[in-house]
């Protein structure tokens, strides 16, 4: 008998919700599908010998199948899995894989029985589903990411390995609070003698005290972060250890900032080798993103032009000045461009800038920002909010300057502040919007707008540029205390 991993009541919780949910999503879209196409007349499926054979059935029973077809499909595909539910893409492409699956099926059982199924009723039932299932279950993500963020419905772990790698995971998760992981101590080199990792996690052992730590704090995961002292053959008993115990055990590979597309799993002799891909920069990929950014900024011109009127009046008339205002900010491969914005600071506040930094105490750190800056102006603080002023880069997207997407565009002060590993960043575009403007803008520190612009760089993705850009719209909607 295969020892089980230990599922806990929340997860069995939420594993129901979900089915309620899918249940619900699936007949509504699989009976609104048959209402819709047949109203409430009973109609029966076309068989083509059904003459001969004198064998009938109809939408409704047909419907019923379906339903419990589809739901059967969604348990084989393991999309309430608990070790999916709640982050990352994968539960989306179970919920899609499963959907397809199923409408396949049936198709192939349609034509085996030589079955002719109204194109109306599947036409509507099959996006209505996959539509009701990925909005449930994007709700309960949002649900359950809430009650993470509060440290509710989260998995116990224990970090196994040195300290240095142990520190490097703890402070990766720790920038993300809906990851689901509470990390509740650490078993390093050197035991409790070490008492606290620098991220305030305790050290609770050593590693001889792994079992007896894990039975007295209620771990119910263990992370190995990696060790020279922990070998092949001690991983591999304590794995039978935690299998007994039904605690999950879980690696933690020396990578960081990688995107899931770019890791591939492949055991080889035994061993679980991770083959990385390394980021393309060049090609189709480019050239697809460079019509992208063409069509995007041209759609954007022509629906923000009065937008854009409207506030070069603005600015016009309430402070002397140019409307525009332009800035030399580093592009692609190092080589510098004005950017464009509406003007939202009283004339010559460049010359100001140094004196307001170092009253500040500030002009010594990078991301030259100013608390409070009085340069400001009423007008400018309000398209500042809700960033309006960036509306003319869309010019600068047009002209092949910057991308609708990108890495951070930073002023060349900044970049000579880079050291050699971050000058990556400037192997793409700077973007209008970027993973630094939905994580956090103005709010950042030097060494958090870097990684991201790096992430960002390592891991690009169309895909990924989509999202973003729905993001910053829910950003620049509601901007709460960021945008300065």
């Amino acid at each position: 008998m295969t020892p089980r991993v230990r599922v806990t009541r929340w997860q069995r919780q939420y594993a129901r919700r979900l089915f309620v949910t899918d249940f619900l999503a699936v007949f509504t879209a699989v009976f609104g599908s048959q209402f819709l196409r047949f109203g409430t007349r009973v109609e029966e499926l076309d068989l083509l010998h059904a003459e001969v054979t004198e064998f009938a059935i109809t939408y409704s029973a047909l419907s019923v199948l379906l339903v419990a077809g589809w739901m059967v499909a969604l348990e084989f595909f393991a999309t309430r899995d608990h070790k999916i539910i709640g982050s990352g893409s994968l539960e989306y492409k179970r919920i899609a894989d499963a959907t397809f699956r199923t409408f396949g099926l049936l198709a192939i059982l349609a034509f085996l029985t030589q079955s002719l199924i109204g194109r109306g009723y599947l036409i509507i039932a099959f996006p209505a589903g996959v539509a009701l299932l990925l909005l449930g279950r994007w709700g309960w993500r949002h649900w359950l990411n809430a009650r993470r963020a509060q440290g509710e419905f989260t998995y116990r772990a224990l970090l196994v390995g040195e300290r240095e790698k142990s520190e490097h995971v703890a402070q990766q998760m720790g920038r993300h609070n809906d990851v689901g992981i509470t990390i509740i101590g650490a078993v390093t080199d050197h035991g409790s003698v070490e008492r606290r990792l620098s991220s305030a996690i305790p050290v609770l052992g050593g590693y001889d005290d792994v079992l007896d730590i894990i039975a007295e704090s209620g771990a119910d995961t263990v992370i190995i972060t990696g060790s020279d002292h922990v070998g092949p053959k001690q991983l591999r008993r304590l794995g039978w250890d935690l299998e007994a115990r039904s605690v999950s055990l879980i690696v933690a590979p020396a990578l960081t900032d990688v995107a899931g597309p770019r890791i591939h799993a492949r055991p080889v002799a035994g061993l679980p080798l991770i083959h990385v891909e390394y980021p393309e920069f060049d090609g189709r990929k480019r050239a697809t993103k460079r019509i992208f950014d063409i069509v995007g900024s041209l759609l954007l011109i022509a629906l923000s032009a009065p937008i854009m009127v409207a506030v070069a009046f603005a600015v016009k008339f309430t402070s002397p000045g140019s409307v525009l205002y332009r800035q030399e900010r580093i592009g692609l491969r190092g080589t510098p461009f004005e950017m464009l914005k509406f003007r939202s600071m009283v004339s010559g506040a460049d010359d100001q800038l140094k004196s307001l930094l170092d009253a500040q105490g500030t002009s010594e750190k990078p991301l030259f920002k100013i608390n409070s800056d009085p340069r400001i102006t009423p007008v400018g603080r309000f398209i500042r909010r809700y960033s309006l002023d960036e509306l003319p880069q869309f010019f600068n997207v047009l002209r092949g300057e910057m991308s609708l997407v990108g890495p951070r565009p930073q002023v060349p002060a900044e970049v000579a502040l880079y050291e050699d590993w971050a000058h990556r960043r400037l192997f793409m575009k700077p973007g209008i919007t970027g993973l630094w403007q939905v994580s956090g803008r103005s709010d950042l520190d030097w060494d958090d707008a870097i990684r991201l612009d790096l992430y960002y760089v390592e891991n690009w993705s169309m895909v990924a540029d989509v999202v973003i850009l729905w993001r910053t719209v829910r950003a620049v909607v509601s901007p709460g205390g960021q945008a300065h």
